[in-house]
């Protein structure tokens, strides 16, 4: 783009035209985009032209370049992945790429913040790439890579790189499944032994008052004719019980005496 003042629409068509290519590169053209990122070459990058063309090539040798630059070495991780995760990992990263250089042109063209607001809206109004190469836009994979091949040193760094994302992603998950501690394990067996005993005395009737179970009472059953009681209707505490070995309610000691 020349020097001169250029207005938000101006860098939002930029901004459409390359988001256009690169969609191209890696949908449409995706076997020409496959074949040119060879692990063999040098640090490649992918490149969105304004004129909705694509390059796959070099970084500009100018340092500091003139232009934000697009990520290095994609066909480094080419071989090391699935066809569609490579794809998908390009496109996240030429999505970086297109709002860095919006932004650079908004500051070069001097934008304020109600300019850049007005651009980021514009630009957020759009899917990104990766959502169109993740949704199935994409072709199928040409065929599934199983083997890492060991070439350059830049290249083994590129795909230890993958393997050790993969690696944490495995790690994470396996983290959320371990087991709970001793505390949780216990309180929930404590409440699971409660919901048990609500269950299985939910219908059960005091033999004195008639009044339904609940499992913040005591209660003690008798052993003669198995009804249960409350232990304040039969008076009895849960101290005594520990001592009575055979308990009779006083209905089965009444029967018993006469």
């Amino acid at each position: 783009m020349e020097a001169r003042s250029r207005s938000v629409e101006d860098i939002f068509e930029d901004f459409k035209g390359r988001r256009a290519g690169i969609i191209k590169a890696l949908t449409a053209d995706v076997e020409d985009f496959y074949s040119q990122c060879d692990p063999e070459k040098e640090n490649l990058c992918l490149y969105g032209l304004p004129s909705e063309q694509w390059e796959v090539n070099l970084p500009v040798e100018e340092v500091p370049p003139e232009l934000p630059e697009p990520v290095l070495g994609i066909n480094f991780a080419r071989d090391g992945m699935q066809e569609k995760d490579w794809l998908s990992l390009v496109a996240v990263h030429s999505d970086t790429w297109l709002l860095a250089l919006a932004f650079y042109f908004g500051a070069r063209f001097g934008f304020d913040k109600t300019d850049r607001k007005r651009l980021f809206s514009m630009i957020n109004e759009l899917p990104t790439i990766f959502e169109v190469v993740a949704g199935g836009g994409a072709k199928k994979p040409l065929k599934e890579k199983s083997s890492v091949s060991n070439n350059s040193g830049n290249k083994s760094k590129s795909i230890t790189k993958v393997r050790v994302s993969e690696t944490q992603g495995r790690l994470s998950k396996t983290l959320l499944q371990q087991p709970k501690d001793e505390e949780e394990v216990v309180e929930e067996q404590e409440q699971e032994q409660e919901q048990d005993d609500e269950d299985e005395h939910g219908e059960t009737l005091c033999g004195a008052c008639g009044e339904n179970y609940g499992t913040d009472e005591f209660w003690i059953c008798c052993d003669i004719c198995e009804k249960w009681f409350h232990g304040k209707c039969v008076k009895i505490t849960p101290a005594r019980a520990e001592h009575i070995k055979q308990y009779k309610c006083p209905s089965c000691s009444n029967k018993r005496a006469r």
